[in-house]
């Protein structure tokens, strides 16, 4: 095969006019040359961020150390380190987007920073925050990533009327995407009236889509009638859509021509939370079905990945009667009992949360990392510390649930792939995605504890849960009815032997400073709603299983 036949759908997907941005940065990826790789073999042409990207790249090698060092002599806070980590970082990837952005007249070649999640609620403490991460970056690609609530919009419109660039993110419903593009009109007529050129704001509202499937799918499960199955994951979409035919009524009418006319430049739908959470769907397809020149789609690294082996470019600009059919789909669903508001209203509430406790985890990595390196000598590697008779146990009982978490995670995840499609199939698959981010945890947990991984126990830990498929069910090699009540007890007790690690930790977390309260709390009660969430689907599964088995009366 020659080259010129060779597929690359990334540049297929550029071609179409939608901008590839990646949702993922670190000092590593500037450090080491990957990023410029992705922008020339992958096309990549933008970068978004958010705290658990920054607190991810921070707990991998030792490229933040020198700078935590030199700030902890300073004796800065951390809500002061967390600025200079992360502005460094966004500030180099600018840089290094430099050519792009002048390649594309400033359209492209942007960088996003989000201010801090727990002003979301202050519109003046975000406005403030916004300016001060606009001048301290200083680089005219640079996008504020500003949440979409109510406080919000007036933040928007304070902020783009001083000539400051924003990327609004987490909008789920079309009324709240509607008043975003309200919110940024206004702040260009104020911009224009202080005498701001026009041409150098620009703006993307990041209208988040898998999210809506996994909360609308849910909804679904829980009806359990066949038509309610029959209208899964086709919900975020069909929003998305009609959001797309939003943005097009807006940029048709006379106040966004006038604007046009200044030199504004249009606020373009980005579509956020493009990676696939339900295995059942292709991996590609929150990419290939939103195929809208003029719109932007930021992926995570696996997403782009999976997109450059395999995605395809056959969607296109909606139609009138994809619109319709958009609308339709949500009537049905109004009609078979799902309030589409409330699942909005549910994803805005829960979104924030999830970006506070991202805060949380990345000032808590911050605020560790400088407590660790503070001690160390310039140049030098971390002492290893000797070890107390207490820390060879605390290894040994760390090592026990790693390798009963990997086993676990193997159960949950083949439960949610033997219910694919079925009743209880999305909220396995939301719990086995859970349960592999508090792995992931629990990892980390160790690492800051100087704790070594066991790969033998781990692995032994996996071939455990594999060999344990064999199980007292009444069937050797198939399964039975049984089979799904044994694995949800099985997936309950792997919990609450979780919650127990969790527990040891936070009375450890007392005395020992490399263990965080409010992370150990959180993890917690994740696993506390889990225990709820299984304990539930057991019942309703062992009901009927077992009252099948009741002897008829007469």
């Amino acid at each position: 095969m020659s080259d010129s036949t060779v597929s690359d759908p990334l540049a297929e997907l550029s071609a179409a006019g939608v901008s590839v941005w990646l949702d993922d940065l670190s000092r590593e990826l500037l450090a080491g040359g990957e990023l410029e790789k992705l922008i020339a073999d992958k096309h990549v042409v933008g970068v978004t961020t958010n705290p658990t990207i920054f607190a991810s790249a921070l707990s991998k090698g030792d490229r933040y150390n020198e700078q935590l060092r030199l700030l902890a002599g300073k004796g800065v806070s951390v809500d002061d380190a967390v600025l200079a980590l992360t502005t460094d970082d966004v500030r180099a990837a600018c840089q290094t987007f430099g050519p792009v952005h002048l390649r594309t007249g400033g359209t492209d070649g942007r960088v996003s920073i989000e201010v801090d999640p727990r002003l979301a609620r202050d519109s003046d403490a975000t406005i403030d925050q916004a300016r001060k991460l606009w001048e301290t970056v200083d680089r005219p690609n640079l996008l504020v990533k500003i949440p979409a609530t109510r406080e919000g919009l007036a933040a928007i419109t304070a902020v783009v009327a001083q000539g400051i660039s924003v990327n609004v993110t987490l909008i789920f419903s079309l009324d709240r995407y509607r008043a975003v593009m309200d919110a940024y009109l206004t702040g260009l007529e104020q911009a224009r009236a202080a005498g701001h050129d026009l041409a150098d704001i620009h703006s993307v509202a990041s209208f988040f889509v898998s999210r809506v499937d996994t909360e609308v799918d849910r909804r679904l499960d829980a009806l359990g009638t066949p038509e309610a199955q029959a209208l899964k994951g086709r919900a975020a979409i069909a929003n998305a859509r009609l959001a797309h035919q939003a943005y097009a009524e807006m940029t048709a009418g006379s106040r966004w021509q006038a604007l046009a006319a200044a030199g504004a430049r249009p606020q373009r739908p980005l579509w956020a939370s493009t990676g696939v959470k339900n295995p059942a769907y292709p991996d590609t397809m929150y990419v290939s079905e939103l195929v809208i020149a003029g719109t932007v789609n930021t992926m995570p690294g696996s997403t782009l990945t999976a997109f450059a082996d395999h995605g395809t470019v056959a969607a296109g600009t909606p139609s009138a009667d994809d619109y319709a059919a958009s609308t339709a789909h949500f009537e049905t669903l109004r009609r078979t009992g799902v309030d589409f508001t409330d699942v909005t209203d549910t994803l805005e509430r829960e979104g924030l949360g999830k970006f506070e406790d991202s805060w949380s985890e990345l000032t808590a990595s911050v605020d560790r990392e400088m407590r660790a390196v503070s001690t160390d000598e310039p140049g030098s590697s971390r002492p290893s510390p000797k070890k107390s008779a207490g820390a060879d146990l605390l290894a040994i009982y760390l090592n026990d649930h790693l390798s009963g978490a990997t086993a676990g995670l193997e159960l949950f995840r083949r439960a949610a792939q033997t219910q694919q499609g079925q009743e209880h199939g999305t909220t396995l698959a939301e719990l086995a995605h859970a349960v592999e981010q508090d792995r992931d945890s629990l990892t980390q947990i160790m690492t800051d504890l100087g704790v070594s991984t066991d790969h033998a126990k781990v692995a032994l830990g996996w071939f455990a849960e594999k060999a344990g498929r064999i199980k007292p069910n009444g069937h050797l090699f198939s399964r039975s009815p049984l089979s799904d009540v044994l694995e949800l007890e099985s997936m309950l007790l792997g919990v609450q032997a979780k919650s127990a690690c969790w527990r040891v930790l936070r009375a450890l977390a007392d005395s020992d400073e490399r263990l965080f309260v409010e992370h150990l709390d959180e993890l917690l009660e994740r696993a506390e709603r889990q225990a709820a969430t299984l304990e539930q689907l057991r019942l309703t599964v062992a009901g009927p299983v077992f009252r099948s088995a009741q002897p008829s009366s007469g």
